[in-house]
């Protein structure tokens, strides 16, 4: 009696389990009398308050959102199924968040039931703390460089780092008395390693010796070249083979499709264990290859891999794809923590460059998942200098301020080289797609891999790590220090070594390094442009950085010996005295490093806190800021997409940039579907359609959803119906339900019509139909519809007339609106209202609605009314 009549006064709060489960009679009397909609005004709102005010959001039965159901309809079971997503769709943010309010107000409702209920509260409650807590353990375990031997033997992180360096050796020599030792393990053991040669010792061995016996010489050469090009061949070869025959979504750096995933795209396995094993293997084999890439990257894939099978530990998030978006922003944050040693700036990767969705306990959350991250990896020790940055630099002089004129030259070199490089590596992937070149993944890999071996052997640059090679740029030259960046005249009055060597001029040693510099600046960037999207494991961070360490270096250098030479010029004259240590190479080698990676990725604040903690140099942030800033202008001005989005772009995913500004003036009624001349629009009646009728338009459309309708005649919204919960459901009730046949009549209506007492039972699937679909009207602006799309991550959106459904747009039409834009980019035009006359009305000449070709598509108007005296007005009147 007093469900009936909380039904008859309007208690539509639309879900049997929150009127069961309220704590006292009270709080169901409270809501009597009023419609329960739930208005949301706090700051649980979807993306964190950017849902528009009024939004109402309504729970109902089994997971879908936004219907009010007759109560009796309530006290059916849940549909299995329901509510999921199929490969390759994107998510229904906003059913997502409600499902979880809806989880969240049935615990709290529960939990002083019993001590039972009370545990499963703290539970759900700390579940998020755990698994952030279990993703950053096993980040640091998983891509931590384990050089001690308090870690596991046998762990996976070994084949992150220690083997890649192992197998990085392995194509110049090997360590006889311990083969799983590489080139610098193997001399720290020796007694008869010098300073001078501290590369060189008894145990490790080359080819050439091993082979033909012999150290010296051109044969020792030619066999330690023809060695280091079959194991960089060997390496390659099974990378891409692992890769193509076991997961193929192993390939590439992921980040592109782990900022599509986390914007609400379904990518089945992308972040799977299968994935994750063949990744962690696979990285190793790209990396000791020699090609020109790095590791960083994909860790970024391998962390949120980690984060993704942890979260199937917690119902909470493996039964809402929202809230796993949540602990996948926080693994990318753990990602970046250990890939460079710098949890702050993990953090703000996440959130700058990574995440589409980030409430402010995501924030909390991937702080603490980089915390641990971090922690594990230093209490690893993995540099063995008891420090976390992987590449840790203290130069002894400040910088000046006449020093901002080369930095900003830098940034200006980063940019270009951003642009350049952007516009190349799109340009080789779309003809990699386009030609029977792409069908071959293999054979690219190994004449990608082939080239760079043969021509990176002769230099030792290029011959390096290019992890090494970037630590031996950042290094400021000191007293101890053998390289030929470091071969200077030395003054032979100096009578003692002291940390403050003076300017001096530059060695023959100096010369020949900066010319096999500036070749091996050619060679990185010709091979990264061809590297970059290859099917194999690759990134793009310590490939970047290593060009703009090189160009760096090589104008710290040119800037040190100008000043030496012509300390009296004005610039100089004030800081740069004879005897003084003016110039650092290393610090314009490791701002040059940060202006080429903002140029690529068009990253600010993430990255130079990244490359401050990455090398320890707080004191050089403003060097760093203005180098980054001016990338990224000079970057902006021929095309303001990074890396990462233009392979979004190129690849087709359904992603919708935050950064990107819609200017145009189009109206929604312009990118509506369907067109005049596509077919009319497939909708579903509330009760006037068979099982087979809705069968039938189901198998005849490839449509994700149907506009529910009153009916023909009258073309008023009533809900929205997912093409996935109706067969779903259809399926369901045939199996369980008796008497549901073919001809039986499919109800979404509230209340069940007045059937024939012969006709077969009827099919009520009101519970999966959204009764509030979003829905704007034909002359909405474009410019808000896709700050709608952006804001509540909305996969579809009805367009209305005086409640009449005239089309639909998808997120996907709005990619195709956005690209036919930049494809031909409009005149500068009046603004939306001044034009919104012009669209023909969706009314004929004598004022009745126009006529609709069997599902309320309009019919095609042959030509637009003549313009009016007063609209030519208008029109002219807004011309600039």
């Amino acid at each position: 009696m007093e469900s009936e009549q909380l039904f008859h006064r309007g208690y539509y709060r639309n879900s049997y389990n929150s009127i069961t489960s309220a704590s006292s009679d009270e709080e169901l009397l409270d809501g009597a009398g009023v419609i329960m909609d739930f208005q949301t005004s706090e700051d649980d709102n979807l993306l964190d308050g950017d849902a528009s005010v009024g939004t109402h959001y309504t729970m109902t039965n089994g997971g879908s959102i936004n219907s009010s159901t007759h109560l009796l309809d309530l006290l059916d079971e849940p549909i299995p199924g329901v509510g999921t997503y199929d490969d390759f769709h994107t998510i229904d943010w906003v059913r997502e968040k409600c499902k979880d309010r809806e989880r969240h107000r049935r615990i709290n409702s529960k939990k002083k039931e019993s001590a039972w209920e009370m545990t499963k509260s703290l539970y759900d409650a700390w579940s998020g703390w755990l698994v952030v807590t279990l993703t950053g353990l096993a980040s640091g375990d998983l891509l931590a460089p384990l050089k001690s031997r308090r870690a596991l033997a046998g762990a996976l992180a070994g084949l992150i780092d220690i083997a890649a360096d192992w197998m990085t050796d392995l194509k110049e020599g090997i360590c006889l008395n311990d083969l799983w030792y590489n080139h610098e393990q193997c001399c720290w053991r020796s007694n008869e390693t010098t300073f001078e040669e501290r590369d060189k010792c008894p145990q490790w061995k080359t080819w050439a010796e091993l082979i033909i016996g012999q150290a010296e010489g051109p044969g020792s050469y030619i066999m330690n070249y023809i060695m280091y090009i079959f194991w960089a061949l060997s390496f390659a070869f099974l990378a891409v083979s692992f890769v193509k025959v076991f997961a193929p979504y192993a390939c590439g750096s992921g980040i592109p499709e782990i900022k599509t995933i986390l914007s609400g795209f379904i990518i089945r396995g992308y972040l799977g264990k299968w994935t994750l094993m063949i990744k962690t293997i696979t990285l190793v084999l790209a990396v000791a290859s020699g090609l020109s890439l790095g590791k960083e990257g994909p860790l970024v894939h391998v962390a949120c891999c980690c984060g993704n099978i942890f979260s199937y530990l917690f119902p909470k998030y493996s039964t809402n794809e929202a809230k796993k978006r949540e602990v996948l922003s926080a693994a990318s944050a753990a990602g970046v923590s250990v890939a460079f040693g710098a949890p702050i700036g993990g953090v703000l990767f996440s959130l700058e460059e990574v995440s589409y969705y980030f409430p402010l306990k995501t924030l909390w959350r991937s702080f603490f998942a980089a915390l641990v991250a971090a922690f594990v990896l230093r209490s690893i020790n993995p540099f063995g200098n008891s420090r976390l940055v992987l590449f840790y630099v203290e130069y002894h002089t400040p910088w000046y301020l006449f020093e901002l004129l080369p930095f900003i030259l830098l940034g200006v070199f980063g940019g270009l080289w951003g642009a350049f490089f952007i516009r190349a590596n799109i340009a080789w992937c779309r003809r990699r797609k386009s030609t029977k070149f792409g069908k071959y993944p293999v054979l690219e890999v190994i004449i990608v891999a082939a080239i760079t071996a043969v021509i990176a052997f002769p230099n030792p640059y290029t011959r390096l790590n290019t992890s090494e090679l970037i630590k031996e740029l950042f290094t400021d030259c000191g007293p101890l220090e053998s390289s030929s960046l470091c071969d200077y005249r030395n003054d032979m009055n100096a009578s003692k070594i002291v940390d403050d060597i003076p300017d001096r001029p530059a060695g023959t040693g100096v010369y020949s390094a900066i010319w096999q510099l500036c070749l091996a600046l050619i060679f990185k960037i010709i091979m990264t442009v061809f590297t970059f999207g290859i099917k194999v494991p690759s990134g793009l961070f310590i490939p970047s950085m290593a060009i703009g360490a090189i160009a760096g270096r090589i104008v710290g250098i040119a800037v040190e010996q100008l000043a030496y030479y012509h300390h009296d010029w004005f610039i100089f004259k004030e800081w740069c005295e004879v005897g003084a240590d003016c110039i650092t190479p290393g610090l314009y080698a490791m701002v040059g490093a940060a202006a080429c990676l903002g140029g690529v990725t068009r990253m600010t604040v993430s990255l130079v806190v990244i490359v401050f903690e990455l090398t320890g140099g707080l004191e050089y942030i403003v060097p760093l800021m203005a180098a980054v800033m001016t990338s990224k202008w000079v970057g902006d001005a021929f095309g303001r997409e990074g890396i990462y989005e233009a392979h979004i772009r190129l690849n087709g995913y359904p992603f919708l940039d935050a950064k990107e500004e819609f200017t145009h003036t189009t109206l929604a009624a312009d990118v509506m579907r369907p067109r005049r001349s596509d077919p009319p629009l497939a909708v579903l009646t509330q009760d006037n359609m068979t099982v087979d009728d809705i069968e039938n338009l189901i198998n005849e459309t490839s449509y994700n959803g149907f506009p529910v309708i009153m009916s023909k005649e009258s073309q008023r919204l009533v809900g929205f119906a997912l093409r996935r919960d109706l067969t779903i459901a259809i399926e369901s009730a045939r199996k369980k339900q008796e008497g549901i046949v073919g001809s039986s009549r499919v109800c979404f209506a509230q209340h069940t019509p007045s059937l024939p007492a012969e006709s077969p039972r009827p099919l009520k699937l009101r519970s999966i139909l959204d009764m509030s679909p979003f829905t704007v009207t034909d002359h909405t602006p474009m410019e808000i519809v896709v700050d709608i799309f952006r804001k509540l991550g909305l996969r579809q959106c009805l367009v209305t007339h005086n409640g009449i459904v005239l089309g639909i747009i998808t997120k996907k039409n709005i990619l195709e609106h956005l690209e036919q834009l930049k494809q031909h980019v409009e005149p500068l035009a009046p603004p939306w209202h001044c034009n919104k006359k012009r669209y023909p009305p969706s009314y004929g000449p004598d004022g009745k609605p126009r006529p609709r070709l069997n599902n309320v598509q309009l019919k095609p108007i042959a030509e637009e009314r003549e313009e009016t005296e007063e609209e030519v007005h208008l029109l002219n009147s807004t011309t600039l």
